[in-house]
């Protein structure tokens, strides 16, 4: 294919001059449509891994109120909750967060919190679930609320169900907008394929005569597509891989809890590898049919 020669002389037609750069800007498009899915399908997988299985029991401290509004429980509510807690069909283990731990859990939030208690915070228990398990945090909230009022149980899996719907919409998304852009991309070389045939009908016809086939004259076109769709798909994949690795560094920088870093696995950035060469091949099947369609109907 790379030393192909082919009989028209596709460099003087100007109707190809923009075909390249059409081509990167799709690639270009669908190379960011996809590795955005991606990236958040691996952000839901890493919260989905550390959080499933898992419940957390807020504890208000001294002198403060409960979400609920009634007066927070004494510290000596904590050992008597985590009895409780431990006690309860399904729950394998409860463990209460030292301080340290609590301050680093809220520091993506709200920084480096001060050492001298100016601030209040919450105790934190953390309870892992037996695999399996399902506990309905609403009655179990109840019970612990009768040994320690304004205690709080906040089940993850009710805003990781919100998360994996919005990834299923995103999903949905980005595979309209990438077929949206397939098509565009097919609709693009159909037409530069048709304008070239119209410019080198001549040539084309005197093929004709010389007994050349049209499969013959749809490969002169195929490699020219091939050249044209490799050469905007590889402009278009490292424009978007570039703006990729600086769209993750950026996230890495920012260090917060509620944007993860944008990271993909090896499988993956070769995944988005292929895009350019399935442009090329989209582009070389299409110029293929356009053209055996077009002679087909050419007395």
């Amino acid at each position: 294919m790379f030393s192909f020669r082919p009989d028209l002389p596709f460099e003087r037609d100007g109707s190809t001059r923009f075909l390249p750069l059409i081509v990167a800007l799709m690639v270009f498009l669908a190379t960011l449509a996809t590795a955005g899915v991606l990236a958040l399908e691996n952000a839901i997988a890493r919260w989905d891994a550390g959080l499933t299985g898992r419940l957390t029991v807020q504890v208000p401290s001294d002198g403060g109120e409960g979400d609920d509004g009634a007066a927070a429980p004494t510290a000596d509510a904590v050992p008597r909750l985590v009895e409780i807690l431990t006690a309860t069909p399904g729950v394998a283990s409860a463990r209460v967060l030292d301080e340290a731990e609590v301050r680093r859990l809220l520091a993506p939030w709200l920084g480096d919190l001060p050492a001298d208690g100016a601030l209040p915070l919450p105790g934190l228990i953390d309870v892992q679930l037996a695999p399996g398990a399902q506990l309905d945090a609403a009655p179990l909230a109840a019970r612990l609320a009768e040994v320690a009022p304004g205690v709080a149980v906040d089940d993850h899996r009710a805003w990781l169900a919100g998360l994996f719907d919005l990834a299923r919409t995103v999903e949905a998304v980005a595979l309209v907008i990438v077929t949206l852009i397939g098509v565009a991309a097919v609709g693009a070389v159909v037409f530069v394929t048709r304008s070239g045939l119209a410019v080198h009908r001549p040539l084309v016809e005197l093929l004709h005569l010389m007994g050349a086939r049209d499969s013959y004259i749809a490969r002169q076109f195929q490699h020219n597509a091939f050249r044209l769709g490799l050469r905007g798909g590889l402009l278009g994949s490292f424009a978007a891989g570039a703006v990729i690795a600086a769209v993750g560094a950026a996230s890495a920088r920012i260090g917060a809890a509620f944007l993860p870093p944008l990271q993909l696995v090896d499988w993956q950035w070769g995944a988005l590898a292929a895009m350019p060469v399935a442009a090329v091949i989209i582009a070389m099947v299409t110029a293929r049919q356009t053209v055996l369609r077009t002679l087909a109907r050419m007395p």
